[in-house]
């Protein structure tokens, strides 16, 4: 078994709480650098780690095969070419990059390179995306004619530590925090759309960026439509599915997230298993006979993620969130700010 050692830029929440804990429950993975620049805060829990204040010593290690870009999204871009130029495999956060234009450079350079490029689209491994997967992939509901995803939450007040994701600049505002997730999903299920029509908006007293929206991504015989906001203190559906056959409503999120940001890890027994009360409900027609009752959630495992690059890293497997279609949820977003300020449907280009 091949140990490859990481370095971690960033060690705010994204670091924090999606990736350090992630990388450490992968056995062939070792976190052996992390940049902070605020002490050494990282150390508390990976005591073995050594810390550094620029990331150009992780550029330098040659025994770092892997760098990590957990910091600002304005900063994504810069970080990640400097990682290639230094000869580096890369993930990075979502989002991938600022602009479309940008991702296409990161995946020309890694090529260039002969090195992974990947950005960090965990919600991949989702339990309830993965078990929304394979209703459509096995046709459970029929001809799949609506699909709707949210990510609904309640933050009526302006937040220190996410500070940058809430002002108005370069990767600021809930569509490029949250719009990834939901469209990187979408695309997964269905590939690119026709066209694309979005409103954005700034919701709450007093704010700049962007906190709430709506994408409506149009194929033939099928509406997508993906919300995210940060007024809804009764959340909807995470999922609504609905075909000529039957419908899929799921409430409730993965549970993963909070149980990270409780300082649990994916190597503990029953990682990612939702409770009975958190299952979604399967209302269809199976062999001529109708069914309707809860369907238990695929058990979710972010730590697969990881599991894939090292095994892409290393030749073992295909890699699975490829940069390129990266580079296509970044497009979409781009289409959707036009599409605001528009105020119209755009196709995709």
């Amino acid at each position: 078994m091949r140990e490859m050692q990481v370095g971690l830029i960033g060690y705010g929440m994204a670091g924090r709480v999606f990736h350090a804990p992630v990388i450490a429950a992968v056995p062939r993975l070792r976190l052996t650098r992390v940049v902070e620049r605020r002490g050494q805060t990282s150390r508390e829990r990976y005591p073995t780690v050594e810390v550094a204040s620029e990331a150009a010593a992780l550029f330098e290690d040659e025994e770092i095969e892997l760098v990590v870009v957990a910091t600002p999204s304005s900063s994504h871009f810069d970080l990640a070419r400097q990682a290639l130029l230094a000869d580096k495999h890369v993930v990075v956060d979502k989002p991938f990059a600022l602009t479309s234009a940008q991702a296409q450079e990161l995946i020309d350079l890694g090529r260039q390179q002969h090195k992974v490029v990947s950005a960090f689209h965990n919600r991949r491994w989702d339990g309830d995306f993965r078990t929304v997967s394979q209703l459509v992939n096995q046709g459970v509901l029929g001809r799949l004619v609506e699909y709707e995803s949210h990510f609904d939450r309640f933050r009526n007040y302006f937040s220190p530590e996410r500070a940058w994701r809430e002002t108005v600049g370069p990767g600021g505002g809930v569509l490029f925090d949250l719009g990834p997730h939901l469209i990187d999903q979408a695309l997964v299920l269905f590939g690119l759309p026709r066209m694309v029509a979005a409103d954005i908006r700034s919701q709450r007293e007093a704010g700049k960026a962007d906190d709430q929206f709506e994408l409506i991504l149009h194929y033939d015989g099928l509406k997508v439509t993906l919300k995210a906001g940060l007024l809804v203190r009764q959340p909807g559906p995470r999922f609504a599915l609905h075909g000529t056959a039957g419908s899929f409503v799921k409430y409730g999120v993965d549970p993963q997230e909070d149980a990270l940001k409780g300082g649990r890890s994916p190597r503990e027994p029953d990682w990612g298993v939702e409770p009975e009360t958190a299952w979604g409900t399967l209302d269809t027609q199976i062999g001529g006979l109708h069914f309707r009752g809860k369907l238990e959630t695929v058990p979710g495992g972010y730590q697969s993620y990881y599991e894939n690059v090292y095994q892409a890293i290393r030749g073992e497997a295909e890699l699975l969130v490829k940069p390129e279609e990266a580079r296509n949820t970044i497009r979409i977003i781009e289409l959707a700010v036009q599409s605001n300020a528009e105020k119209r449907t755009v196709a995709f280009s």
